[in-house]
């Protein structure tokens, strides 16, 4: 793989339950800040999620806002601070060389929830029905809505990959650049999920909804006393070019994308599986000509169910486990489950151990699991370790897709 063009992130736009900047995000998440709040909503009332607060109108227009989606105003939002963070405002490229790339989870249920029960008020007379609604529950609405805002002409369209799916928009981008199909790439992902009350009441049937009298505390992987996600919204979109490209700008580069791997489980709608959770992890380290203890930082998608965080740590476990270098954290404590985003903002909240060597921790861990003992496990607490030059992002999702990445110094 040494003859494809090396790929930069040189740019972070993003929005999550605790921090609508990169700046704000990674300081929150070093103080062990939770963005988990009470919530309610149709036909589940009082709950908690983790709700962003970004300002919609900075980026869109009122009439754009009222005329998209959720999950598109989160897209725009995140592509055009991540080009500003790229220095790339004015966005002085061919706007057909430039690739649109946000992951899902779903979309479309919160548009149809909502006409559904707008119809419902008017005895079911389809009149009231609106003609935004397909436009809006297109699986490429995201993409879309950025493609429209900005003017971009190039390729706009999302990736499906459930909770995979912000790894998925990352690696696409990257693959685009290497194929030389586009020349700056948007990849990440989004998700407007608090907004349907469907996925609330599907993990609430499943037994996986978290519960906890205090929000900021629901959410707890590796904690003896779990008991489910916390669903949250969120985006994260990286400006993605080709290293020599953004050399020869004089580009500020986070870091470098090493490496990736994708597979499958082919096992259980639902349950994941630790023998493929590890082939991949050995994947992308193979892709990156790395071995388990070159990596410093493993970032766990970890989400706080009992059976999915034990079979990640037996994964994590058997690769890892003789790397007495390798630290190990998680964001979810913090920011919930951002479904399609989740990827992209957890490897965000971690970028920063590169320049300052501090891993951020998993909080809400007051007893940990046996069965989710890792070495090097941070917990509760901020640690500056000795080395982080390498960061693996793990990234799961139903119907058994694995996903990982791997980040290096520039």
């Amino acid at each position: 793989m040494t003859d494809l063009p090396r790929i930069a992130i040189t740019g972070v736009g993003l929005t999550a339950p605790n921090g609508d900047d990169l700046a704000s995000y990674r300081a929150n998440l070093l103080a062990g800040v939770s963005g988990v709040e009470p919530y309610e909503i149709r036909h589940i009332g009082k709950t908690i999620a983790g709700v962003c607060h970004f300002d919609a109108l900075r980026h869109q227009k009122r009439k754009e806002v009222r005329r998209g989606t959720r999950a598109g105003s989160i897209a725009v939002w995140c592509a055009r601070e991540a080009l500003a963070d790229a220095g790339l405002a004015e966005l002085n490229f061919d706007h057909s060389r430039v690739g649109i790339y946000p992951g899902i989870t779903e979309h479309g249920n919160v548009e149809t929830e909502n006409e559904i029960h707008s119809v419902a008020e008017y005895d079911f007379d389809l009149a009231f029905w609106s003609h935004h609604h397909n436009p809006r529950t297109v699986a490429n609405n995201p993409a879309g809505e950025v493609a429209l805002a900005l003017g971009l002409t190039g390729p706009a369209y999302t990736l499906g990959g459930a909770c995979a799916a912000g790894n998925l928009g990352l690696i696409q981008g990257a693959q685009m650049l290497q194929l030389g199909e586009v020349d700056l790439a948007l990849g990440g992902g989004v998700s407007e999920s608090i907004h349907t009350f469907g996925i609330f009441a599907s993990f609430k049937a499943q037994g996986a909804l978290a519960e906890h009298a205090d929000p900021t505390q629901a959410s707890r992987p590796f904690d003896r006393a779990r008991n489910g996600i916390v669903v949250s919204e969120g985006g994260c979109l990286y400006t993605l070019e080709r290293m020599d490209d953004a050399r020869a700008r004089g580009a500020h580069i986070y870091g470098e994308v090493l490496g990736w791997m994708v597979n499958s489980d082919a096992s259980d709608f639902v349950l994941p599986l630790a023998e493929r959770q590890n082939e991949c992890m050995r994947g992308a380290l193979e892709r990156a000509s790395l071995a388990p203890e070159d990596v410093d930082l493993v970032s766990m998608h970890a989400t706080a169910t009992q059976l999915g965080d034990v079979q990640e740590c037996l994964a994590v476990r058997e690769v890892f486990g003789d790397s007495p270098g390798t630290y190990v954290n998680n964001t979810k404590s913090m920011i919930g489950h951002t479904m399609g985003a989740a990827g992209a903002l957890e490897l965000a909240g971690n970028l920063g151990s590169l320049a300052d060597k501090t891993v951020h921790p998993t909080i809400n861990v007051d007893e940990l699991d046996p069965e989710c003992e890792l070495r090097n496990l941070v917990l509760n607490t901020a640690r500056e370790v000795p080395r982080v030059d390498t960061i693996l992002n793990l990234s799961f999702g139903m119907l058994g897709i694995n996903s990982a990445v791997i980040i290096g110094r520039a």
